[in-house]
Order: structure tokens, then C-alpha cells, then sequence
């Protein structure tokens, strides 16, 4: 008998081997119909992967992350081999599945793909699809593979095939088109009713700006017509909500040829709110016994050879900065925990003094290649949120718990209310990427997740995903768009005790190594603001607005009382600004609404003789005339309402 543990934890069993697709028959003909792929034992499989042992299966279907992975993933293979049709000799490397759709890099050699053949690639795709081909997952030998892509001059191909096995090698067939491929396809082609190629781009072979720049050509694929259509229309959406045209339009951020590229430049408005969002944090950290400190931008290479970030990322990052001192080596910031590291080390503590929390708003240095830099979301100078505690072992589930609090405050303040949290852990299959001993490791695991079941989060753990030098629960955000960002991050760490000798002196006299927590709310300040400019259109909360309010006069002969009006309502801390500017009230009010500013107060004779003022929110709506200590309430209970105290 072979007995198969489905999701749920029930258990059915067949006297034979079968497929995928029969188990799911077995369960129900009509979840069979929208089975496209499967997990078997934790592997990736086809619907037409014969099962012949014991083991557990997970079904999918395109309402599924990873039913839509195989879905374009398989839609990869079909935008490779209409590419090959179309662009004869083209030399095809590697085509993936990402978060919306997939891509495929290529070499033309020297033939060019631009958007007005988009159409054209489309129609292919869709007459490749129509034909309904089996997709079939075949093993071959390494010398058969290297063979084939040998005589098609394809070394991209037998670059990839060198660096695996004989006996893991497989190529996928579908129509006459083959592609080396590890698997996870759909049943067959048939299945891909809408297509899209969305862009097109640069992108050096492996990422390595030495190598060869291939063509990445970008699509998207769908079941059916009506989605693809909501697709797009959300990419529309996408376009209007760009951070890079908000931060423009909003004077928020800018960038220079000059400054260098990823190194953005606050302007005043930008500075005002990343000071505000700073001293929101800064005020819920003071409540939870942070203490703030300062470190330097640079450190001696010696600091970060103890850390194991130079091992680890020293050969791609910025190189070191030589001084007229001999042999004197420093490198900017990669990363603010070993510098707080030695702040810890600056005098012994004892157990009563434990734990010990420093928070710093530091800014950090990561050298990025220039064509993965994009706007504020990925830059090489960014400011982090960050803090680390150092605490006892029997300390560490309540002061991890304690920091998910604060995470889920700041959200809970910005507006965040959509998000899951996953448990990153190590790849066993890869413990070279990792340091420190497995044991530790594995307590560092366990903690995160007792701390997240304790707080009653839904979290889903995934493998390979953890910092180098421990474990971390990450929040994942959705925006406005349901597009997911990674935000939040805590990490716990006993290997940087161990590194740096961090110790205190125990109850028992003797000296112990603390655990660390690393944590930043926030992540960078600048991908923060960037998604929640995404995320709200520019219609920051109201206690976040650069202005709260604007004040337009219809007349020059009404510029006093509007003053009046300004300083009562500054005198309630209210940010407010007088447009007296020589133009049409339209064109103020055109002009105040592009700036997203929350409200217009408009001013004129009846409310000067009254003293009062007529109120317009931002989007039109009409809330009357009423006194300005009034409106100021109004302006008040709503932040008290978004901004709860910590």
C-alpha cells in the first residue's frame, strides 16, 4: 500500500503507484480539473509525476503562490521558445518565475528587441499556447546536456551544466522546444489564455557587470482574459502611485549625476517628514527603555574582518579607504551592529543591568550595482531604524516579543493593516553561507518561533531565507496594490556575542555571553517612504503631512486674516501654510490638490467678519464654515485616532 498525508494531515491510500492528478481525481474530480501543480516530500512536481512511496502532497491550483510559480515559470519555457522562432540564433540562458510573471534572459547577437515587436512575441506565445503541449520532464546525462548546447554554441547553457551533477540533470519538452530545467510545470500549455510582455531591459550574465549583457525581456501570463485585464489596470494605477514621480512632485527627494548615483538628497519637505517619522519612533522606543546612540560612518576593516561581514560581502561592496598611515585600512559602514557591538564592550554589566537596548538611526553604505538601483527602494546609502538589545537567554522571549509589539504599532500608525510574517531560517542543503555552531542555531530558530506563536502571528517559515549569522522574523506588507514588501525585521543572534566576547557577570559571580536581537521597524528609512508613498498615493497619514493645511485667501485684501488664521492654528501645533500668490482661487485649489495637502481652508470677506473660515478636503469634499478652534479639534481627534500612544 502507498499511503500519501495530504495538507490537513489526512492519509489516503492506494494499492499502486499513480500520479499526481489521480490523487487529486481521488479527492475530488472537480479540484482535479484546477490542479496545474504539486510539493511531493517537499519537492516540486508535475500532475504527471508518478508517486510510488510513502510521503506527503500538496496540491495547487492557480489561486496558490506556488501554482502561479509553476504557472510562469511553465510560461518562461513558451516565451523562450517563441523568442527562438522569432529571432533565429538566438542563445537562450536562464528564464524564472518572480513575484508578478517571469522573464527570460537572452543573447540576440546583435538583434534587437524594442516594444513595437511586443505584439508580435504576444501572438506567438498565444499560437505556442493554443497547440495545448504536454509539458514533459525527461534525466539526462551530463555528457548528453553538455553535447547539445555545445553544437548550438550556447555557453550559457554549459556554464550552467558544468556546476551540476550527472544524475540531477533534466530537460523539459514541450511542442519541439527543449530547456534545461529542474521542473515545477504545468500540465500543459493549453492552460495560458492571456498573455503580456510588459518591458524590456539590460542584464548582465549572473549579475556580474564584467560579463556579457544580455536581453531581459519581461511577461506576465494568465487563465483567462478578465485577469490579465485587472492586471493592468493595476500597473496603470502602479505608474500614478510611483515613488519617484510622487517624491518629484511632492518635493520630497531628489537625486544627482554629481552626488553619484543611489545616494539620494532630502529636500526640505522630504527632511521634515523622515525627521517626524524618526521622532515617532523615537518616542515609542524611549517608552520601551531604548537608549540612543551614535556611531561613526566608517570603521577600521579590522571591526567588520571580527563581524564576518568583509568575509562575506567585503569582495562587493565598497572598497576600503586607505589613510597616509601605513597599513591603516577603513571601509564605510556596511552594517551598525558591530559598532554597537563595542559600544556594549565599553564596560562590564552585570545581570541587574541586562537587558541593555541601543537603538540608532545610522546610516549604512552597500555598493549596488548601477542597474539594480531603483529610486529610494534600492540605493547605496540608506539610514536604518535600527537597535539591537543585548540580553540573558532566559530574557530573550519576552524582550523578543516585546519589539513584535512595537513593529505592530508603527504598522498599525502607518496604515499597514494587510501583512503575514515569515520565519527565516537556514538552508541545510547550504550551511557554508552561515557562521556559527548548529546547535546555537538551533535555539536561535525555536526562540522566533515560540515568540511568534506566543503573539498569535500566522507565520510560515522559509528555508534559506536567514541572515548569515542568525535566524529572523520578517513582516511582510501588503500595499494598497496587494503588491508584498518585506518591511520589519527582528533577528536573533549568538554568534556576534561569541565574535565580539560580549559577556556579563551572572548571579553566580561567573562571566556568560548574552544573546543578541537585532531589529528595525522601519528597514531603511528610505524604501520605508518609498513604499508608504506607494502605498497611500502621496496621502500620508495626517500627523505624517509635510503640511496639514493651506490657506487660500480669494483676495490680497483678505492676506491679514488668513495670517491671523495661520498663527492660531501653528499655536495648536497645526502645520499650515497661506498660498497669497496673484491667482485664480481654481488655480489654487488645482495646485493644493496636486500637493495632496489634507485640507484647504479658504478665507474671504463673510469669514474675516464672522472670524471664521470655510473648510475643503483634499478630493473635494465640502465640510463648511466653522471657527478655527473647531477646526483645529477636527485636526486633532483624527490624529488621536491614527496615533494611538504606545
Amino acid at each position: 500500500m502507498i499511503n500519501i498525508t495530504l495538507p490537513d494531515g489526512s492519509v489516503r491510500s492506494f494499492e499502486k503507484s499513480l500520479t499526481v492528478l489521480e490523487v487529486a481525481k481521488d479527492i475530488s474530480e472537480g479540484f482535479a480539473r484546477n490542479v496545474i501543480s504539486a510539493k511531493f516530500n517537499d519537492i516540486t512536481v508535475e500532475t504527471s509525476t508518478v508517486i510510488s512511496c510513502d510521503g506527503s502532497l500538496t496540491l495547487y491550483t492557480w489561486k496558490d503562490s506556488m501554482g502561479k510559480k509553476a504557472f510562469w515559470h511553465s510560461s518562461s519555457h513558451v516565451l523562450a521558445q517563441a523568442l527562438e522562432e522569432l529571432y533565429p540564433g538566438v542563445k537562450l540562458s536562464i528564464g524564472p518565475a518572480i513575484e508578478n510573471g517571469f522573464y527570460y534572459d537572452v543573447d540576440l547577437g546583435g538583434q534587437v528587441i524594442s516594444e513595437k515587436d511586443f505584439k508580435r512575441i504576444e501572438e506567438k506565445m498565444l499560437a505556442i499556447a493554443r497547440g495545448k503541449h504536454d509539458f514533459k520532464i525527461k534525466p539526462v546525462s551530463k555528457a548528453e546536456a553538455l553535447n547539445k548546447y555545445e553544437k548550438e554554441g550556447n555557453t550559457y547553457k554549459v556554464e550552467l551544466i558544468e556546476n551540476l551533477n550527472d544524475g540531477e540533470i533534466t530537460f523539459c519538452d514541450h511542442s519541439s522546444f527543449t530547456d534545461l530545467c529542474r521542473g515545477g510545470h504545468i500540465p500543459n500549455t493549453g492552460i495560458i489564455k492571456a498573455v503580456k510582455v510588459l518591458s524590456v531591459a539590460g542584464a548582465y550574465w549572473r549579475g556580474d557587470e564584467n560579463n556579457t549583457q544580455l536581453t531581459r525581456v519581461y511577461g506576465i501570463t494568465f487563465p483567462k482574459q478578465k485577469e490579465l485585464t485587472e492586471y493592468l489596470a493595476l500597473l496603470e494605477e502602479a505608474k500614478k502611485r510611483d515613488h519617484r514621480k510622487l517624491g518629484k512632485q511632492l518635493e520630497l527627494f531628489t537625486f544627482s549625476q554629481k552626488v553619484g548615483q543611489g545616494l539620494p538628497l532630502w529636500l526640505p519637505k522630504g527632511a521634515a517628514l523622515r525627521s517626524r517619522l524618526e521622532d515617532f519612533l523615537k518616542k515609542a522606543q524611549q517608552k520601551a527603555g531604548y537608549e540612543m546612540v551614535i556611531t561613526p560612518h566608517i570603521g577600521q576593516k579590522e571591526l567588520y574582518i571580527t563581524s564576518g561581514h568583509y568575509e562575506k560581502y567585503g569582495a562587493d561592496s565598497f572598497q576600503s579607504i586607505k589613510t597616509p598611515k601605513l597599513d591603516e585600512e577603513f571601509l564605510l559602514k556596511p552594517m551598525n551592529c558591530p559598532h554597537h557591538c563595542e559600544i556594549y564592550n565599553a564596560k562590564p554589566f552585570s545581570y541587574k543591568e541586562l537587558p541593555k537596548r541601543y537603538a540608532e538611526f545610522g546610516t549604512v553604505y552597500r555598493y549596488e550595482q548601477s542597474g539594480e538601483l531603483h529610486g529610494l527602494t534600492r540605493v547605496r546609502g540608506f539610514t536604518q531604524d535600527d537597535a539591537h538589545i543585548f540580553c540573558m537567554p532566559e530574557q530573550l522571549d519576552e524582550e523578543f516579543q516585546n519589539v513584535i509589539d512595537l513593529v505592530l504599532y508603527v504598522f498599525g500608525s502607518l496604515g499597514f493593516e494587510n501583512f503575514s510574517t515569515q520565519v527565516s531560517v537556514r538552508d541545510p542543503e547550504n550551511l557554508d553561507k552561515y557562521i556559527g555552531d548548529s546547535k546555537v542555531w538551533d535555539k536561535a530558530e525555536q526562540a522566533i518561533i515560540s515568540a511568534a506563536e506566543a503573539k498569535g502571528l500566522d507565520y510560515i517559515i522559509e528555508t534559506g531565507e536567514a541572515a548569515f549569522y542568525g535566524p529572523k522574523l520578517d513582516f511582510m506588507v501588503k500595499d494598497a496594490l496587494g503588491r508584498q514588501w518585506q518591511l520589519g525585521t527582528i533577528q536573533v543572534d549568538y554568534n556576534l556575542p561569541e565574535r565580539f566576547d560580549l559577556t556579563y557577570k551572572g548571579s553566580d559571580n561567573e562571566l556568560h555571553r548574552p544573546v543578541m536581537i537585532h531589529r528595525a521597524p522601519f528597514g531603511s528609512m528610505e524604501r520605508f517612504i518609498a513604499i508608504l508613498l506607494e502605498h497611500t498615493g502621496g496621502n500620508f497619514p495626517l500627523w505624517l503631512m509635510p503640511e496639514q493645511v493651506i490657506i487660500l485667501s480669494i483676495s490680497e485684501k483678505y492676506e491679514k486674516y488668513a495670517r491671523k488664521v495661520l498663527n492660531l492654528l501653528e499655536n495648536n501645533e497645526i502645520r499650515a501654510l497661506v498660498d497669497n500668490r496673484n491667482e485664480t482661487m481654481g488655480k489654487k485649489i488645482r495646485d493644493a490638490e496636486m500637493l495632496k495637502i489634507p485640507y484647504m481652508i479658504i478665507v474671504g470677506d463673510q469669514e474675516e467678519v464672522d472670524e471664521t473660515i470655510s473648510v475643503r478636503k483634499h478630493g473635494g469634499e465640502d465640510l463648511g464654515t466653522i471657527s478655527v478652534g473647531s477646526f483645529s479639534t477636527i485636526i486633532e481627534e483624527q490624529i488621536k485616532k491614527t496615533l494611538k500612544e504606545f
